[in-house]
């Protein structure tokens, strides 16, 4: 399946968003040679580009959550936001999230069972509501209040703002990812289409 919108070129990228393209694909022009070092197409970043300014603002936002020394564990963060790309269906974002959750240092064993979490007894409580969290947050837009509640028993104010605004932000761009049929979810057409019953012989 083709792209939905146009793929900026390295000769057409924006001299503010220059260095993230250099960062991301080194000297190559990530049209004609996509990839990049995790597997992926890049075609995500090539879209965004055709907004510079909104696309260094997503970037800096995404480095600011996941740069070391927040008050949020980066275990919980990686553990919702796999839930985030999971409950949104999204498979872009949890295959990325997979490798930056092992860089973070969430246990294999946690990231392999995390698709069934609620039936799995390898999780702390502070995790669980982590989960539990982004997994109502992304199906319902709420958050119920016996969640909130064990949220509350392991984590601060500041942290679950954090915690919320991660979640918030890759349902964001995973939504954008779908929407315009980029990366791994580029299929996402004739997910929900009627199957015609077969037709009914006449007696």
């Amino acid at each position: 399946m083709g792209n939905r919108v146009k793929q900026v070129s390295l000769q057409e990228v924006s001299p503010e968003i220059l260095p993230i393209y250099q960062r991301m694909f080194g000297d190559r022009d990530p049209v004609s040679e996509p990839g990049t070092r995790t597997g992926t197409r890049g075609d995500y970043h090539t879209s965004l580009a055709l907004a510079p300014d909104l696309f260094k603002l997503a970037f800096d936002m995404l480095l600011k959550l996941l740069s070391p020394g927040r008050s949020l564990d980066p275990v919980l963060r990686e553990l919702a936001i796999l839930r985030t790309a999971i409950t949104g269906d999204c498979r872009f974002e949890y295959s990325q999230h997979l490798k930056t959750g092992r860089e973070a240092g969430v246990p294999e064993e946690k990231l392999q069972a995390i698709k069934g979490w609620m039936t799995s007894d390898i999780y702390n409580p502070a995790e669980r509501a982590a989960m539990a969290a982004a997994d109502e947050l992304v199906s319902r837009n709420l958050v119920e209040d016996q969640t909130f509640a064990a949220l509350k028993k392991h984590l601060n104010d500041e942290q679950i703002v954090e915690l919320f605004f991660a979640i918030a932000t890759y349902r964001m761009h995973g939504m954008m990812v779908r929407a315009l049929h980029l990366e791994y979810d580029d299929d996402t057409t004739t997910r929900m289409q009627e199957v015609p019953a077969p037709s009914r012989r006449a007696d």
